[in-house]
């Protein structure tokens, strides 16, 4: 079945009806050419000196997670550029079931329980970040990635609880994070192309598939997609989170040397009829 736009849901319309969220600073701005601008100022991190920073469009707030926009067949498209390729933080662009509503503690405000992660996405991550639980993918880096979760049932909640001391010590966190696998399956791609110009982006989420393009040509297929209903979100931030092999488990916010923005045009967002 062919994609077909949403009425009211692709281009310039789709831009204005996105929330805004900003934090630490950031900004979003319109600019000429259709184009909006999501930056970061600079500043310090780590604690206590250090802010979280934030500027994310998306169409996931207020919403429970099963009333979420989008599911396959459908198709994104955009134009994107950034400030510099090696950006402290995390930026990036794609479909998700947003699964930490309190960004790990350091911003926004929590609406649901936490969530195994869903996603289909164009994701940078800087490299204090280690943000695999599998050893044979980059754990950092512009990626195109996906993640397909099994959501467990909310009586297990306390059990989690009760496990995460457990973190603490590198030996179980070790087994807890080779345990995770069982339930959060994922694959990536390591991009090489400049992100400071402007290139074209496409992501394709089919039933069994999910396909990633960059100005025309393919660059990753992956037959893994995510479950269940899925969010846009476009965002930058100075956040980084780190689960090693060693088990090692590390998170926080980053220095900003200088302001960080992130630019995008052509957004269109499609879904199967």
């Amino acid at each position: 079945m062919d994609a077909q736009p949403v009425e009211g849901q692709s281009s310039h319309q789709l831009a204005e009806t996105l929330n805004r969220l900003a934090s630490g600073g950031g900004l979003i701005e319109p600019l000429p050419g259709d184009i909006q601008r999501l930056s970061i100022p600079a500043g310090p991190g780590g604690c206590p000196q250090g802010v979280y920073r934030l500027a994310q469009l998306d169409d996931t707030r207020n919403l429970q997670r099963y009333d979420f926009n989008w599911q396959p067949p459908c198709t994104l498209t955009l134009r994107v550029r950034v400030s510099a390729p090696d950006l402290p933080g995390t930026w990036g662009f794609g479909l998700w079931n947003d699964p930490f509503t309190a960004s790990l503690g350091l911003g926004g405000g929590a609406r649901s329980l936490p969530a195994l992660p869903n996603a289909a996405w164009f994701f940078h991550a800087s490299l204090a970040n280690a943000l695999s639980l599998r050893d044979d993918l980059p754990a950092n880096g512009f990626l195109a990635a996906v993640f397909s979760s099994r959501n467990p049932s909310p009586f297990l909640y306390p059990a989690a609880l009760l496990a995460a001391p457990l973190l603490t010590w590198r030996l179980t966190a070790r087994w807890l994070r080779r345990t995770a696998r069982r339930w959060v399956q994922e694959d990536s791609t390591l991009l090489s192309h400049d992100p400071t110009v402007w290139h074209d982006y496409r992501l394709d989420w089919r039933l069994g598939e999910v396909s990633f393009l960059v100005d025309g040509q393919p660059v990753a297929e992956m037959p893994l997609t995510p479950r269940g209903r899925l969010g846009l979100v476009i965002w930058i931030d100075n956040q980084y989170a780190a689960f090693k092999p060693d088990g090692t488990l590390k998170y926080g916010v980053q220095e900003n040397p200088t302001s960080a923005w992130l630019e995008i045009a052509d957004l269109q967002l499609y879904s199967g009829r």
